[in-house]
């Protein structure tokens, strides 16, 4: 399955809202139920209603509720009003600007911030604040103002952002040539062995849950986009290790998805199963301690700690890092704790 987010304004006054095109292994299944899985925060309720006024499209005609999409359709839904994530409204938010000069700023994100508006939310982004703080920023591809990359909601970290379009296009090209520098600290599951190591791997959408990406290999592979990862071991911690990522590409939880597919989910990554305790022993002091860190770190613990990139401008490398937050300080500190009492 992709999705494109288009906001097209068709002859009959209705703006696209969702476009998504059936992946080839898609078995036939009713439309309401495949626009379920895909459109977050949707209910089935409102997709029938959407069905039933004509609004969604199967191949360029309505459909109703019960008509069975398969693999290759393209499914469309149309409404009369435009998507609220293409009705940006500033908004006076603070922003951690690391950096900033004529045609650029760096923004350290904190964790709970979602940087563009999407499904379910729809303010408080950093888009919104940096709409309110700067004028005119130049459009991605996606024609979302300023942003050069992104980083998920409960993710930390560094972000660059242009100002004009020729840094838009010349940042760009960089994260698409793989000349940039983008460096994460992660604390994952279980110990990893190796002291260094490189994942590949194709990530796509996972058919069998709507919110998580996974890796396809093989015969499979065509279903995702390829996805690099370097990753070195800083610190084993017994049951979690801290380790530093290096990424080549920049898929959509990548580093996430990555990590769980070599068997080391990322601690308290809720989406991808890593807030129970996967790795340690039955004890229920043991289990105790787990919760407290928990509740230290109520987040994937994942910082986007050093982004590097040539000035669009002057042409001079620039090298920026942000500390670990505090959250993921504390977190790891009990873990060092733990494992020196544990010896």
């Amino acid at each position: 399955m992709t999705q494109e987010s288009n906001t097209n304004h068709s002859d009959d006054e209705l703006f696209e809202h969702h476009h998504f095109t059936a992946a080839k292994g898609q078995d036939p299944l009713r439309v309401d139920k495949f626009l379920m899985n895909f459109i977050e925060n949707a209910t089935r309720n409102k997709i029938q209603n959407a069905a039933k006024d004509g609004n969604i499209y199967v191949n360029g005609k309505p459909v109703k509720q019960n008509h069975k999409v398969k693999a290759g359709d393209e499914v469309k839904v149309l409404l009369s009003y435009p998507p609220y994530e293409n009705q940006l409204i500033p908004e006076e938010i603070p922003l951690d600007i690391v950096y900033e000069d004529e045609v650029l700023l760096v923004v350290n994100k904190p964790a709970g911030m979602v940087v563009h508006p999407g499904h379910g939310n729809y303010s408080g982004t950093l888009i919104n604040g940096l709409i309110h703080h700067f004028d005119q920023l130049p459009l991605n591809s996606s024609e979302r103002p300023g942003l050069v990359h992104r980083i998920d909601k409960d993710t930390t970290g560094l972000l660059v952002v242009a100002k004009t379009e020729q840094a838009m296009a010349h940042l760009s090209k960089q994260f698409f040539n793989k000349t940039s520098q983008r460096e994460y600290e992660a604390l994952v599951w279980g110990r990893v062995e190796d002291d260094e190591g490189t994942i590949e791997g194709y990530i796509g959408r996972n058919p069998n849950n709507r919110m998580q990406n996974m890796v396809y290999v093989g015969e499979d592979a065509d279903l995702g986009k390829p996805a690099v990862t370097h990753y070195k071991v800083l610190e084993r911690f017994t049951y979690v290790t801290l380790v530093s990522c290096q990424l080549e590409t920049g898929r959509t939880h990548q580093i996430r998805v990555h990590m769980k597919h070599i068997g080391h989910t990322l601690f308290n990554d809720e989406r991808y199963g890593g807030d129970r305790v996967l790795k340690g022993t039955a004890f229920s002091k043991y289990k105790q301690f787990v919760e407290n860190c928990f509740k230290i770190l109520p987040r994937q613990a994942l910082h986007a700690k050093t982004l590097g990139f040539e000035h669009p401008t002057t042409g001079q490398w620039m090298s920026f890092e942000t500390p670990v937050p505090n959250d993921m300080v504390e977190c790891m500190e009990k873990w060092r704790k733990y494992a020196k009492s544990s010896r």
